[in-house]
């Protein structure tokens, strides 16, 4: 609940300076985030909050990527101011030598036949890194770890 009532601050603060690219995004993610709670029928959780925050950057890291391959320079610098907005409000992010050293001390915890079975050491470790780390670094600190 928390994350939300922030996220209405900084609407209501671009709103009042007039800040059409910030007002869009935080428009479109009150936006998600009310057509997610009118799924689930109740009001979001923070971890929840977080989840679509989370899809609303994968789906602008996407199309930033698909401008950048269709040479289109402007749309994709667009998509990346909105990342950088929308990441305001995500947790602080692991970097891969934080990761590295939590995927360690998982791997410490597993027994060998649990560490040969990839799905749940990444579950494990997502588990321990929360939503500090994106899903794609930790797999590839934890293919590193593992060959």
């Amino acid at each position: 609940m928390q994350l939300q009532k922030q996220i209405e601050q900084e609407f209501l603060t671009a709103f009042k300076a007039k800040q059409e690219l910030d007002l869009s995004v935080l428009r479109m993610l009150k936006s998600s985030l009310k057509n997610k709670e009118i799924e689930i029928k109740r009001e979001l959780k923070d971890e929840e909050v977080l989840a679509v925050l989370k899809t609303e950057v994968k789906k602008r890291k996407d199309s930033a990527d698909s401008f950048s391959a269709a040479d289109r320079s402007d749309l994709a610098d667009k998509e990346l101011s909105e990342i950088k907005i929308l990441e305001k409000f995500l947790p602080e992010q692991l970097d891969e030598g934080s990761i590295g050293s939590i995927v360690d001390e998982v791997l410490t915890t597993l027994s060998d036949e649990d560490k040969s079975n990839f799905g749940k050491v990444m579950g494990a470790v997502m588990q321990r890194v929360g939503g500090q780390a994106d899903g794609g670094v930790v797999r590839k600190v934890l293919e590193e770890k593992l060959k």
